[in-house]
């Protein structure tokens, strides 16, 4: 492993390259290939830290269920890869192991949480990696890197093993180079896990049969919300074209209205602050990780988080909390989770006209490093167009449509009914037969 090692230095994708690689012994078609994973999914024995330092030195004591399924399927687990701490964040700045640098422009982020993931598969420096999605953590990267990445509804896949940041709105999910890889490594991780009390009780269906069918008719909305102010010329032009290969192929596209999207952002962080300062309470020094020296019971706790905590992450626990507290959680906390159901009820209304959306990923191309760590709210518009996903529990899936002016990845984003990943696989698999943005692999140089 020390070649991946090496060729890894100038990412920092990754956060271990294990010495001896986790080799699955099941068979599938995936079986023999190498696999990342995101360092917020527990691999028995092996270090996890969530790229936080209060987790410094500890160890999973169980495998999560993806783990197992990869392990049934004989994939081969060469290590895992940097993240946003707890997967706050949409650079992949937010590490103590410090950032993650994007394969197209090493002087720009790879996008996050995944960030890690989607550099990694990016640069071809693995096949597959999995990621876990929150806001957009996997579809976000995966634009900003080139790359594939998918969110499945919630549900689909067990959460048995991901440490939680926002509880009802976390997924796991595949990154990949192209479709038919997607389709494969979903088909291994999907599945009722009686492990995981939000995991579906659905059978799951063979994702590779969606490939290369005719999307003849399949209807797709235009939401006029997602294509005003704020969004970058040339990624508006090339969802365009995206449109417009789809067209070809006889996709039938209308004007559709999501008019509850403009207040996700908001409701998303005073929810997703709010579980996250829940789950959080864990890490007290007490059961794992980094222990501060010190003489009383209180002061430990204060201590450990004040030195093992990072900024973000101390800036969602004081959001979350103060959203959860007295006098202020009906304001704020009950007041967004009803904005929810106002945004899952847009979706609902669009899907009895429309079988899928079609989005940008994120507003702009891959930002410098650097450039908005000293501006939380611009970093968090990043996942404007990836949050409604989450907050209504829907399928969506990342993939590249083009490169702006600078060479630099374009992602579009597709939208599909709960349990309807077979109509993402279809269109997604029908624009790939047409172009070769998936087909481009980044050189490592400084621009």
């Amino acid at each position: 492993m020390q070649d991946l090692k090496k060729l890894d230095q100038p990412l920092s994708s990754f956060v271990q390259v294990f010495d001896q690689p986790i080799k699955g012994e099941g068979k599938s078609p995936l079986a023999g290939s190498a696999i990342a994973i995101k360092d917020n999914i527990c691999i028995k024995g092996k270090t996890i830290t969530c790229a936080s330092k209060i987790l410094a030195g500890h160890k999973a004591v169980y495998n999560a269920t993806v783990i197992d399924k990869l392990k049934a399927a004989g994939l081969v687990i060469v290590g895992t890869t940097n993240l946003d701490e707890f997967a706050f964040g949409s650079s992949t700045e937010n590490s103590c192991y410090g950032p993650t640098k994007n394969p197209w422009d090493l002087t720009r982020v790879p996008g996050g949480s995944s960030g890690g993931s989607a550099a990694a598969v990016a640069a071809r420096l693995v096949p597959f990696a999995l990621g876990s999605d929150t806001g957009g953590s996997i579809r976000q990267p995966a634009a900003f890197c080139g790359v594939v990445g998918f969110k499945p509804t919630y549900g689909r896949v067990s959460r048995y093993g991901l440490i939680a940041f926002g509880s009802s709105l976390d997924q796991i999910g595949p990154l990949t180079t192209n479709f038919s890889d997607c389709a494969e490594l979903l088909n291994i991780i999907s599945g009722h896990d009686p492990k995981d009390s939000t995991s579906a009780f659905l059978e799951t269906p063979d994702f590779t049969k969606s490939l290369k069918v005719p999307v003849k008719e399949i209807k797709v909305g235009l939401p006029k919300e997602y294509f005003s102010q704020g969004l970058d010329a040339q990624v508006k032009e090339a969802i365009s074209s995206t449109a417009d290969i789809l067209k070809k192929k006889k996709v039938i596209f209308k004007e559709i209205s999501l008019p509850h999207s403009r207040y996700a952002v908001a409701t998303y962080y005073i929810i997703a602050s709010s579980e996250a300062s829940s789950n959080l309470q864990r890490f007290d020094g007490v059961r794992y990780g980094l222990r501060a020296v010190t003489k009383s019971l209180a002061d430990l706790y204060a201590r450990t988080r004040q030195q093992g905590f990072g900024l973000e992450a101390k800036r969602r626990i004081f959001l979350g909390t103060y959203s959860l507290s007295s006098g202020y959680y009906d304001a704020y906390y009950l007041k967004a989770l009803k904005v929810r159901r106002l945004i899952k009820s847009d979706f609902d209304k669009a899907f009895e006209e429309v079988d899928a959306v079609l989005t940008p990923t994120s507003p702009t191309v891959a930002f410098k490093l650097g450039e908005r760590v000293k501006d939380p709210l611009s970093m968090y518009l990043s996942d404007v167009y990836t949050i409604p996903a989450n907050l209504s529990g829907l399928p969506a899936v990342s993939f590249p449509c083009g490169f702006d002016k600078q060479g630099l990845p374009i992602g579009a984003q597709l939208i599909s009914r709960a349990f309807d990943e077979e109509t993402l696989i279809k269109l997604g698999s029908a624009f790939e037969e047409s172009t070769d943005f998936h087909k481009q692999i980044p050189v490592f140089k400084e621009k």
